[in-house]
């Protein structure tokens, strides 16, 4: 069995791998686990819920360090290796801030321990107004995989695997199987993508100052914030109607952003104020000081457009629209969670539309009415807390065979395996992320039948980079299009940079 190490243990590693590794440890899969994290941020025994009842991992508390170093400081990087010795560790998940994941991977990969890491692969403060820092999200990519590379030459079996859950949905599964379909039979590529994700976090003027956790105040947003999945996810779509002749190989992307100075126009100080007897009482600030205090800031909401080519044609166009003030269910002035990270009334809306020219439409949609966990009286119909729905539409004109209308539901949509059934949430799709992980590092799964090992991602942090770049480079008045290379192959990191400023 193997031992775990989390590096960070923050609300999302209680919620999702903490949990996960308790039920790897009952299979089987997993030995000793313990946390690292930083001082101030929790205790050093941490409890967390797993499936079989109330649990804690032992946490080592190290002293904060600045997220831009190049290499853990030494005082960090002895008291890593120290637990590494002490307690026999063989893996690493890193669930820290998304600033701090280049470190720590690099950290693990060197000492030939296997990764699971959370999205999105990194991120650098101020990389919605500042060109350079949005650059390093992508070369970043390039240096990390330059780094995998180098260890699996020394550690042939290492492991760097991304929990992008989207990959694991059946949902997504049976949309791409479709695509792959219509595109054997016609020789069609995805030719639109339309995608939606709204989580309903109603911040309040003062929370953008008081509350950092999944916050604004690092100059990057919602596009850092749940971003990576749809980034993540459009080009693993769009890759199943490649074909030889139509691969994509360059993006243009353009990006239009709401940022908090503009989110107090929409809803202000005074506004607040009427809508919630107790805000002036509670507020500290006046809404010049929340501008002028906010004005860095990163993004609430993001809609991007893509025009993704091949050979200097367009192949396919696409939005990813990115919303965290949308829909909510949040009524009270004090949030029930301090964080704001999960609960506050935040419910999800997504859906995707994706077509292929005349010959097949896809719609996927999950549209939750509550996020608490509070039963709804039909789960599965929409505002459902299980609501999931794909619709497909088919040319059966053109192709008798065909059938012309399928629609896909939370129970046509559950699948299962050998080792668990995976049902369509996204929670059963994290843990199907992490029981791949553990399955491999068992011997139990082959590196090609990884999901998402780290060498795939590399289209998701171009679209990352490029959504950032163009909020970037409109904010110094620079061009608003991003131009980037879209191929799946690496690059090295002087080449991309060169081409970025080259965009510029």
């Amino acid at each position: 069995m193997n031992n775990f190490l989390v590096v960070g243990v923050g609300p999302h590693a209680r919620r999702s791998h903490l949990p996960a590794l308790a039920a790897g440890q009952s299979a089987g899969l997993v030995g000793t686990v313990c946390g690292v994290d930083l001082l101030g941020a929790t205790d050093v025994l941490v409890p967390y819920d797993a499936d079989d009842g109330p649990r804690s991992v032992p946490v080592t508390l190290i002293e904060p360090f600045d997220s831009r170093v190049p290499a853990l400081p030494e005082a960090v990087r002895r008291a890593l290796d120290a637990i590494v010795e002490r307690r026999g560790i063989d893996a690493v998940v890193v669930s820290t801030e998304p600033a701090y994941h280049m470190v720590y991977v690099r950290w693990a990969l060197e000492r030939g321990l296997s990764v699971l890491l959370d999205k999105p692969l990194t991120v650098h403060a101020g990389c919605s107004v500042n060109p350079e820092k949005a650059e390093a999200i992508l070369t970043d990519f390039d240096v990390l995989l330059e780094c995998y590379s180098k260890a699996r030459r020394r550690f042939p079996q290492i492991m760097v695997s991304v929990q992008s859950q989207r990959r694991y949905h059946p949902a997504f599964w049976r949309m791409r199987q479709c695509i792959a379909e219509v595109t054997a039979e016609t020789n069609c590529p995805v030719t639109s993508v339309t995608s939606f994700h709204s989580d309903g976090q109603w911040r309040l003027p003062d929370e953008l100052l008081d509350i950092s956790y999944h916050g604004f105040d690092q100059g990057h947003g919602k596009a850092a914030h749940s971003g990576y999945h749809f980034f993540d996810i459009v080009p693993w779509l769009l890759q199943a109607g490649e074909t030889n002749g139509k691969h994509l190989d360059t993006v243009d992307i353009h990006a239009h952003a709401s940022r908090p100075t503009d989110f107090l126009a929409q809803l202000g100080v005074q506004d607040h104020e009427r809508l919630f007897p107790g805000f002036a009482a509670r507020n500290p600030y006046t809404e010049g000081e929340l501008r002028a205090a906010t004005r860095l800031f990163g993004e609430v909401d993001a809609f991007i457009s893509m025009a993704y080519k091949s050979s200097g044609r367009t192949m396919a166009l696409g939005t990813i629209n990115l919303v965290h003030n949308g829909f909510s269910q949040r009524g009270s002035l004090t949030p029930a969670h301090a964080s704001l990270y999960k609960g506050n009334g935040r419910v999800r809306h997504e859906s995707h539309i994706i077509m292929q020219g005349p010959f097949q439409a896809l719609h996927f949609h999950s549209l939750q009415t509550l996020h608490d966990g509070t039963p709804s009286t039909d789960p599965y119909a929409p505002g459902g807390e299980r609501h999931v729905q794909v619709h497909v539409f088919r040319n059966s004109a053109f192709h008798p065979g065909w059938i012309k209308y399928a629609s896909l539901n939370f129970g046509t949509l559950t699948a299962s395996s050998d080792s668990q059934v995976a049902l369509p949430t996204q929670e059963s799709s994290r843990r199907r992320a992490t029981w791949e992980f553990l399955e491999y590092l068992a011997g139990r799964r082959t590196r090609d039948a990884m999901f998402s090992e780290l060498t795939s991602h590399r289209r998701g942090a171009t679209l990352m980079a490029g959504a950032y770049l163009s909020m970037a480079q409109q904010w110094i008045g620079a061009s608003p299009v991003s131009q980037l290379d879209f191929r799946t192959t690496p690059e090295s990191a002087p080449a991309v940079r060169t081409r970025m400023e080259a965009a510029r």
